[in-house]
């Protein structure tokens, strides 16, 4: 049986993949690089922390991590609605993509809370 840490790593690690074959698609003007870039970083950024986080030693620094890991989905977030705003890229992606962003800063936010004093 997969414990759930596994379980959380591969949703981020599947975002982040996601995120990058959506932004393969953007347009490639100037906008479609700036925000796809942006995405790109922030998408990928909350997986790689998450991966760091699992490797702290206390809870004081695994709340450090998460929160940046809140921080980087929070990002993605607006860059996506800004996307969706300006009519740029699959709109089921994004619909998509946002709904498994919106979980992730549900259950992160709810790691910290439970790993605060």
């Amino acid at each position: 049986m997969v414990h759930g840490k596994f379980d959380l790593e591969e949703r981020f690690v599947s975002l982040a993949a996601n995120i990058a074959l959506f932004c393969k698609d953007l347009p490639s003007d100037f906008t479609g690089q700036y925000y796809g870039n942006q995405l790109l970083r922030s998408g990928g950024s909350a997986a790689l922390n998450f991966g760091e986080a699992q490797g702290t030693y206390t809870n004081r620094d695994y709340c450090y991590k998460a929160s940046l890991i809140l921080k980087e989905l929070k990002e993605s977030r607006v860059n996506l609605k800004i996307l969706k705003r300006i009519n740029y890229g699959s709109m089921s992606v994004k619909s998509s993509l946002l709904d498994e962003i919106e979980q992730l800063i549900k259950i992160t936010s709810t790691l910290i809370r439970n790993k605060t004093p």
